[in-house]
């Protein structure tokens, strides 16, 4: 296999018709299509299609990978959703962009392999399943995303180190299941999350029935008539994330409403000093976790050696007897139980009796080379 590219979209909003299938269909004869669905996996050969027209026209999401290191993520959400200027401030370059599509606002995330290297052990199955809760979430005004997004352009060096920081959400140190997924899916450094997440207030509590019911109070009677509209007719999918992001808007938890913005080299920096820090703390464990199983080596040894000492005599006749069968494998155990007797010998300050013993089975057994090799790399010699 020379190549790995994996495609795949989602229609979430509504489902594709079967002429829309039909059309997709002419672009790839192989790919597994659905109502909701496009998946197909290229190892030879190019996907006929463009990706950005086909979310521009039928789909809400869309993730690309392949071996050689790209990684792309698309959502799509109407505008009245995802306000197009929100997004302008954290989608600032090649890493993270966005265009609108007639009434919809396209967010596209992207990752190239710094290093170069070829990935060979890929599947891009199920990872898109993985992701697309995020896309309620930034409809329901939850930035994180966005953010990611902005970090991973300032992560590719695409932002100038005196580039401020945008708005940063709340949460960011604690992101769930999803958005973790993007993050691993993108390749964001996690110390370069760390160092971002310094600055990030707690995740907001979701809204209490009776919070929702005082907001709710104090909406103007015309709102509340086009939202019960709506409802009842089914025109916006999106109503219930719309309320709460509205609502979030009313009850703003950025931690940049009271700080002052970093910027994208203070950022980079804070990471690679926490970065540094962990590799110390991790170095200090490694060989906090040597030692330790050093200890517990060497008293093992001695409750071996101790053993051992009780009866020796019985030592020595499992060595003939082990030697006398003059099977390889035997005699690698007779060596071993000889490498116990002399460390037992050093132990106790009395290696005499050893060597005299040693010096006595290599001469009944001169003619067996391989026996006498064995002891030499050992470093049993007399």
């Amino acid at each position: 296999m020379s190549e790995y590219q994996y495609y795949e979209f989602t229609a979430v909003d509504r489902p594709l018709t079967a002429r829309e299938q039909a059309v997709l269909r002419s672009l790839s004869t192989r790919a597994d299509i659905t109502a909701t669905s496009f998946v197909n996996t290229y190892q030879w050969g190019d996907f006929k299609g463009d990706p950005r027209k086909l979310m521009e026209r039928y789909f809400d999401a869309h993730l690309y990978l392949a071996n050689w290191g790209t990684r792309q993520l698309m959502l799509r959400l109407p505008k009245h959703v995802l306000d197009p200027a929100t997004v302008a401030r954290y989608c600032v370059g090649d890493s993270a962009s966005a265009w609108t599509a007639g009434k919809d606002l396209i967010v596209h995330l992207h990752r190239e392999d710094e290093d170069g290297t070829d990935e060979w052990d890929l599947d891009g199955h199920g990872l898109l399943a993985s992701i697309i809760p995020v896309r309620a979430g930034l409809a329901a005004g939850d930035r994180r995303l966005l953010y990611l997004g902005w970090l991973r352009c300032a992560q590719s060096l695409e932002l100038a180190d005196e580039e401020p920081e945008p708005p940063v959400p709340a949460g960011l140190g604690t992101l769930d299941a999803s958005l973790t997924a993007v993050a691993e899916f993108l390749c964001i450094d996690p110390d370069l999350i760390a160092a971002a997440a310094a600055a990030s207030a707690q995740a907001a509590v979701e809204p209490t029935a009776a919070q929702l019911r005082t907001w709710v109070l104090q909406l103007p009677t015309r709102d509340k008539d086009a939202i019960l509209t709506d409802l009842i007719t089914g025109s916006d999918g999106h109503l219930r994330s719309w309320l709460l992001r509205r609502y979030r808007d009313a009850h703003p938890t950025d931690a940049s409403a009271t700080k002052a913005p970093r910027t994208a080299g203070k950022l980079l920096a804070t990471a690679a000093h926490l970065r540094a820090e962990r590799e110390r703390r991790d170095a200090e464990q490694r060989e906090h976790d040597r030692a330790r199983r050093e200890r517990s080596a060497a008293a093992a040894r001695q409750r071996h050696l101790d053993a051992l000492a009780v009866d020796q005599p019985n030592a020595w006749q499992q060595v003939s007897e082990l030697i006398a069968t003059k099977k390889p494998r035997e005699y690698d155990t007779a060596v071993q139980l000889l490498v116990d007797l002399r460390d037992l010998g050093e132990r106790d300050g009395d290696t005499a009796p050893f060597r005299q013993r040693l010096a006595e089975l290599r001469t009944v057994h001169a003619r067996k080379p391989s026996l006498l090799e064995r002891l030499e790399r050992a470093g049993l010699d007399v």
